[in-house]
């Protein structure tokens, strides 16, 4: 099929499949075209294969077709953007190969890195001095190239007359950990986005820590060597066609009319509180409030934006204190498997910078571009947190930021930016000794600084502590366990379980009753007072909790509203949540009577 066939047949399709939306597109002043690969390949087989084999030719001969197109708005300049390749197309990057090069295909990842747009130049034109000829060159490679020769025979010299300009922008993007397996190691590829895929809208879809399909052609570009000649090797890269933002978060989960019907009946059950708590991770014996916790953790307050420009976070951030093999790092990992969009991390593997953001070189745009850490990727998600103690205090203080105004602020080399991180924290640590020492007061033996304790919601002690009927219970739950797998089934099946708390999330924005603010604001005053009615010195009293912990129990009474679906923060959902807070407060070490 030749170049005047091709456009013909594009031009053909086009008017019968896509007219409306391209003069639609038109008005609106979008110069692209999203094109799915299944109709073409239903129009047209041939043209579907060689738009797989090849893309660059195939692609301008539809920018062709399109540009003959008699619409109100200008079409010259509109770009076909392909989604939807078939199976055989989707590869993985740490599959890619020699074979791929100059091929359509489509890739799947998480962005870790991003530089800032710029122009770059697609072609220049060149003048010869002597005679007056225009000569074009296209600008394919990193280098900037000016012509060798004119055909008057004159060498060297040419005066530039104009180039055109794209804006341009390279991202870096790895595999998910998701879709690796046993120790490999995470792979990535440098993708180029260039015109409508680095406008200010597509743009944000791109931010580090997204997760996203992309199609595109991949390319070869030479590897320079110290001495500026070309390595026989080379180095691939992608030149991005379409960009789709995976649905990963609880606020963009999509919820079908039958999953909908299920979630509004399990909300009608009396005891859908409960049934959520033991479905939280029912193959761990006991730790009931601690699951509690972790439920209200993953449904979350309210998020409130004042006028003044402040931010109240409505994330709850619990931490998790005990003894070895009591059960945390699983309860971390079962809460990382609820959660759509989630990060676990180590805390011996893990730095300020790993967890917050760095700089780095950008050796292609030249200069410096930000590579997200965890915090930042699992944004409107969780980020868990394990072996908190074995961090660092200088990597400990870069979180403390993160924590409470849920941004990462960075100002290095030529780099001022914010990174929003609208993330929950669940985190663990062993206590100051490796275990409790029974004779000590709990709050002693937390080697962890106030700074940062104080930016949990919720703190949990985890203790390992003998007991004949609990452990007569542990023991048989689970053998039980390992006779039959299938005996500690959960109440509600992690899929319901999930679209449920992503119902929530999306729908209710629950509001304080007043006899709800009435039971918070008592238990709060009566906290505050509490060794003041003896008439001692109230400058050397301790104060078991400050406006942050009131703030807490707002949070958590507002999650409970949420498990019933419930747009109202009723009295029973704020007693809940003072029983939460007052069970943890009692465990480290406070005495509720005095």
């Amino acid at each position: 099929m030749d170049v005047s066939e091709q456009i013909n047949n594009f031009q053909d399709f086009i008017e019968k499949t896509y007219y409306t939306e391209l003069v639609e597109n038109i008005r609106q002043g979008k110069k692209y075209l999203h094109v799915k690969h299944s109709e073409l390949a239903k129009y047209n087989p041939e043209l579907a294969e060689m738009l797989l084999d090849a893309p660059e030719e195939i692609l301008k001969s539809a920018e062709k077709a399109i540009s003959r197109f008699d619409t109100a708005g200008n079409v010259q300049g509109t770009l076909l953007r392909v989604l939807g390749l078939p199976e055989s197309q989707h590869i993985k990057i740490r599959n890619i190969r020699a074979v791929h090069i100059q091929k359509f295909i489509q890739i799947e990842g998480i962005v870790r890195q991003k530089s800032d747009v710029r122009p770059q130049v697609t072609s220049a034109k060149f003048e010869c001095p002597s005679c007056g000829n225009t000569i074009n060159v296209l600008q394919l490679d990193t280098k900037f190239k000016e012509p060798s020769s004119c055909g008057c025979g004159r060498k060297g010299k040419f005066r530039l007359l104009s180039k055109e300009l794209v804006d341009a922008q390279k991202i870096v993007l790895e595999e998910s950990p998701e879709d690796l397996e046993g120790g490999e190691q995470p792979k990535r590829l440098n993708i180029f986005l260039k015109n409508d895929l680095v406008s200010p809208i597509t743009e944000k879809q791109t931010n580090p820590g997204s997760k996203v399909f992309l199609t595109g052609h991949v390319k070869e570009i030479p590897i320079l060597a110290q001495d500026g000649g070309k390595l026989t090797r080379f180095d691939l890269i992608m030149d991005a066609n379409y960009i789709e933002p995976c649905q990963e978060d609880f606020l963009s989960l999509s919820i079908n009319e039958e999953e909908l019907e299920e979630i509004k009946e399990l909300s009608q059950d009396p005891k859908v509180f409960e049934k959520l708590v033991s479905s939280i991770a029912p193959s761990i014996f006991g730790h009931e409030r601690t699951k509690e916790a972790i439920l209200l953790m993953l449904m979350a307050g309210v998020r409130k934006s004042k006028d003044d420009g402040s931010v109240t976070r409505g994330d709850i951030h619990v931490l998790l204190i005990g003894d070895p093999g009591s059960g945390k790092s699983q309860l971390l990992r079962r809460a990382a498997h609820i959660a759509p969009k989630s990060r676990l991390v180590s805390g011996k593997g893990a730095s300020g910078a790993g967890l917050t953001a760095s700089v780095v070189r950008d050796e292609f745009l030249r200069g410096f571009a930000l590579e997200a850490g965890a915090l930042v990727l699992a944004n409107n998600g969780l980020c868990c947190i394990d072996e908190l103690d074995k961090m660092t205090k200088e990597d400990r203080s870069a979180m403390h930021e993160a924590l409470e105004q849920q941004q990462v602020t960075i100002a290095k080399a030529n780099i001022q930016a914010t990174l929003r991180c609208v993330t929950t924290v669940l985190a663990a640590a062993n206590p100051k000794w490796g275990r409790f020492d029974p004779f000590e007061i709990l709050a002693k033996q937390i080697d962890l600084p106030s700074t940062l304790i104080n930016r949990f919601d919720l703190i949990f002690p985890v203790r390992d502590i003998p007991d004949l009927e609990r452990d007569k219970k542990m023991a048989s739950f689970i053998l039980n366990l390992h006779q039959d797998e299938k005996s500690m089934e959960a109440e509600i099946d992690t899929t319901l379980m999930k679209k449920y708390i992503a119902y929530a999330k999306q729908n209710c924005k629950p509001k304080l009753s007043s006899v709800a603010l009435e039971e918070i604001k008592n238990y709060y005053v009566e906290m505050r007072n509490k060794g003041n009615e003896e008439g001692g010195e109230v400058a050397i009293k301790p104060i078991p909790i400050s406006a942050r912990q009131l703030e807490a129990l707002i949070r958590l009474s507002e999650a409970c509203a949420k498990t019933r679906l419930a747009n109202t923060v009723t009295k029973k959902d704020a007693r809940r949540a003072i029983d939460l807070v007052h069970y943890c407060l009692s465990q480290i070490g406070l005495d509720p009577e005095t």
